[in-house]
């Protein structure tokens, strides 16, 4: 046993030095250097290169919560909703390289988020594609997500192009929660712009953005099951969207010829938007500028007019050659923003002021009501409803009246400690329709049903109280209280003021539809006044 064991341990003992000196002959295999992360210093905190480039790359992002709540009385048709929340989780990427040409700049932003309750959940996003609802009974309207590339855009050299803010944006909402005043805010368009600096603080861009974002609906109702007398009953309209031009009535003032015009908004022309900025150590001022299109579409059908009649002359009476026109709005903003460290450190006061003729987009009366609608009421439960469009088709002359419309805003920011913040605002803002289209509307009642004002011929008192393209008002203030324990963190309430109006004279109140003998609304309103609160707690990296 103790031979075979020295034997053993003899041949382990040669084999381990013969490997060892082949091992000796084998060429030695240098280690991959690590090439660590490095801090990048020159575009600000939180930059670092990315290994083996010359980019520097920062990521951030923000979580939030949020809870509201809106009295709401009524609870007739689905309504009712008081409380609201949502969860929102933000990512953002932004990539520089210094180049010759200056900085070129990558810059993306992701938001996700769950709102629950009818104010929270945006019908506005909803009808933009930036949401989509749930479709359960008690779920629609009431629960929305949404996934949505809310940046991606390329700067270089002065040039800006992919999904950005608008630039005709000034204020913007920026010490606001909720979001009530108007004025322009449209955070997420398309567009390819070119800003020059010069001169010390000054810079001017021309931007081409995208139309589709800045179109509120032609002004148009669904038309009636039974037309009105006179009327063939092979004319067939075929759109959802129409809005009638009357050519001729009988002795009884039944129209006898009309011409129904597809009203829905082609994407045909991009909306130029040019901005004048300068900015110095006391502040910022911005005066901003717009022009866009308003159109229609053709005549519906292949036969607008009843057999038997010379449609071409009488649309040529009225200056009409195609279903088909275009009229062009336009918009300007001004806005100052004024530091005013001498109250406290990060104090500062917003100024802004917009008026538009078809751009009820650009001058943001919508912001708070909703965008992207003909008509809405300005909270759930409202008595009457805003007419927001941008423009609608005169049913005598069938041409194109534009709406016109301003909103005033201010907003100033106080540092109670560094802390403690607050921020104080209100806004002012009105929309108006032309003189005579609402009448002129109202004679294609018998035609297309209660979606326009009933005739201010036939039926003067019910044409007097229709909220249908009333000129209306609407006025909003809040406060808010927000506290930041630490950096990058805010915990925070706001309350806010909605008061609506209608310019001259009152409305029947939808929330009680009772008539009298006659057939008139028994409760009318003037105004409709609404509160809302909401807390936040947000963090940002």
């Amino acid at each position: 046993m103790t031979t075979i064991r020295s034997v053993l341990l003899g041949t382990a003992a040669g084999l381990a030095a013969a490997t060892a000196g082949q091992a000796a002959d084998l060429p030695v295999k240098k280690a991959i250097p690590i090439e660590y992360v490095r801090v990048c210093g020159a575009y600000g905190a939180g930059f670092f290169y990315i290994p083996g480039t010359d980019t520097c790359l920062r990521v951030g992002g923000r979580a939030r919560f949020e809870a509201g709540y809106i009295p709401n009385p009524n609870r007739n048709q689905s309504q009712g909703d008081s409380s609201q929340f949502r969860g929102l989780a933000r990512l953002n990427v932004d990539a520089r390289t210094q180049t010759g040409y200056g900085t070129l700049r990558a810059f993306l932003r992701l938001e996700f988020a769950s709102r629950t309750g009818i104010f929270m959940a945006s019908g506005t996003q909803q009808r933009i594609a930036n949401a989509f609802p749930a479709t359960g009974q008690d779920a629609f309207g009431r629960v929305q997500n949404f996934v949505v590339a809310d940046k991606a855009f390329v700067q270089f050299a002065g040039l800006t192009a992919g999904r950005a803010s608008s630039f005709f944006d000034f204020y913007a909402h920026d010490y606001e929660l909720i979001g009530t005043t108007g004025g322009s805010d449209v955070p997420s368009t398309n567009l390819l712009a070119y800003t020059a600096k010069f001169g010390e603080g000054w810079s001017a861009t021309l931007s081409m953005e995208d139309p589709n974002f800045r179109k509120n609906p032609v002004y148009s109702a669904a038309v009636a099951a039974a037309l009105g007398a006179g009327l063939p009953t092979q004319f067939a309209v075929t759109t959802t969207a129409p809005t009638p031009i009357i050519l001729a009535t009988n002795a009884a003032g039944n129209a006898t010829a009309v011409a129904f015009v597809d009203a829905v908004q082609r994407s045909r022309m991009p909306d130029f938007v040019g901005a004048l900025r300068y900015d110095a150590a006391w502040g910022s001022a911005q005066l901003s500028a717009a022009v866009k299109d308003v159109n229609t579409g053709g005549f519906i059908g292949g036969a607008v007019l009843p057999a038997g009649t010379n449609g071409a002359a009488l649309l040529a009476t009225r200056g009409i050659t195609s279903g088909s026109q275009t009229a062009y709005g336009w918009a300007v903003q001004g806005g100052v923003k004024v530091n005013t460290p001498f109250v406290a450190p990060g104090d500062g006061l917003y100024l802004q002021g917009a008026y538009g003729v078809g751009a009820i987009v650009y001058t943001g009366f919508t912001y708070f009501t909703g965008t992207y609608g003909s008509n809405l009421t300005p909270t759930q439960g409202a008595p009457f409803q805003h007419y927001l469009s941008d423009a609608v088709v005169n049913p005598l002359t069938g041409r194109l009246d534009l709406s016109n419309s301003f909103t005033v805003s201010a907003a100033y920011l106080h540092y109670w400690t560094p802390e403690w913040r607050s921020a104080f605002f209100g806004g002012y803002g009105e929309v108006g329709f032309g003189r005579g289209t609402r009448a002129a509307f109202s004679l294609t009642n018998g035609l297309v049903g209660s979606a326009t004002p009933p005739s201010v011929v036939t039926n003067a008192a019910a044409f007097a109280v229709s909220p249908v393209l009333r000129d209306n008002a609407q006025v909003t203030a809040g406060a808010s209280l927000i506290w930041s324990p630490v950096k990058d963190l805010d915990i925070g309430v706001e309350g806010t003021y909605i008061g609506t109006s209608v310019l001259s004279g009152r409305v029947a109140d939808q929330t009680r539809p009772v008539t009298d003998a006659s057939g008139l609304p028994v409760y009318t309103v003037r105004r409709h006044d609404v509160t809302q609160i909401r807390m936040r707690v947000q963090r940002d990296f």
